[in-house]
């Protein structure tokens, strides 16, 4: 049988010269995976560099690397501080986040991460966790439920759809949730509003934004000076925060000024936001919505 491929990275090369590795440096992926970008990264490193790889899905343990200079990490990034002292890190030269859920997670579909197949709703990125997508559509109060899919899905209906759940609960599979929300989806919008719906309860159920604002005030006070910071998005809610914060400091987007007018911003823009080239897209689909912004700590 064919070996399924755990994730194709996004923007690989762009990512990695973003970078601007040193070849003595320090550097942390924070979003692990299948690996992809941290081998990228070991390539460039010479004798004396150091990478940790973390993933908070113990499945990506797997994908570890057999380097001397490499240190699987189990862990959500929002403790990033932490476990770089951990492992002896104060700073580090640079840090890597990919934020796309992997092909893993959508092709194993006992994790509920598509509508694709029926399975338990599930769309834990950490099965420590004991807070699932039945947990939430199960117990969160109806107007609780509009707000999770209208804040993080976008979805002008929110009201509609969380009215739909409730009256269809106990809602324990993707399937009686397609079932329940179907009715009231356009046949030529279905799968872009029902991605839509599955994004809101995964961001939720993972508090994927919270996490990326944790990751963002603490990549400040981590990053060496010069060191860069490396993100790439696949949506806009994500993305406004990593460009907010790239810009002024602050997730707000607020920009502050020193005594004397002068703008202050603890990092520095490098060069313009990237998006995937056209075959990269047409040999990985996935990469479509892909963006990657770079800053370097001033």
């Amino acid at each position: 049988m064919e070996q399924q491929v755990y994730h194709i990275p996004a923007l690989l090369d762009e990512s990695i010269d973003g970078l601007a590795i040193k070849p003595d440096g320090a550097y942390v992926d924070v979003t692990f995976g299948g690996g992809g970008h941290s081998r990228a990264i070991l390539s460039q490193l010479g004798p004396g560099g150091r990478l940790l790889g973390m993933d908070q899905d113990m499945d990506a343990w797997a994908n570890r690397l057999a380097d001397d200079r490499f240190t699987f990490v189990h862990g959500n990034f929002a403790y990033l501080k932490n476990f770089l002292r951990y492992y002896g890190l104060r700073h580090v030269d640079g840090i890597l986040a990919d934020l796309g859920v992997s092909f893993h997670h959508f092709d194993d579909v006992e994790r509920g991460f598509t509508f694709r197949a029926d399975a338990p709703l599930d769309m834990r990125m950490n099965q420590g966790s004991s807070f699932t997508a039945g947990d939430l559509v199960n117990t969160y109060t109806e107007e609780q439920l509009a707000d999770v899919l209208y804040l993080y899905g976008e979805l002008r209906q929110s009201r509609r759809l969380a009215a739909a759940i409730a009256k269809a609960r106990p809602v324990t599979s993707t399937g009686a949730l397609v079932d329940a929300v179907r009715p009231l989806l356009k046949p030529s919008q279905q799968k872009k509003e029902l991605s839509m719906v599955f994004q809101a309860l995964r961001i939720e159920v993972n508090g994927e934004l919270e996490v990326l604002r944790r990751l963002l005030e603490q990549s400040v006070e981590l990053l060496n000076p010069g060191g860069r910071l490396a993100v790439i998005t696949y949506h806009s809610l994500e993305d406004r925060l990593v460009k907010n914060f790239m810009r002024s400091g602050n997730i707000e987007g607020k920009m502050e000024k020193d005594f004397y007018g002068r703008l202050t911003t603890p990092l520095r823009a490098v060069g313009k936001v990237i998006a995937p080239a056209d075959d990269e897209v047409e040999r990985n689909p996935r990469s479509r919505s892909a963006k990657l912004r770079v800053a370097e700590k001033v």
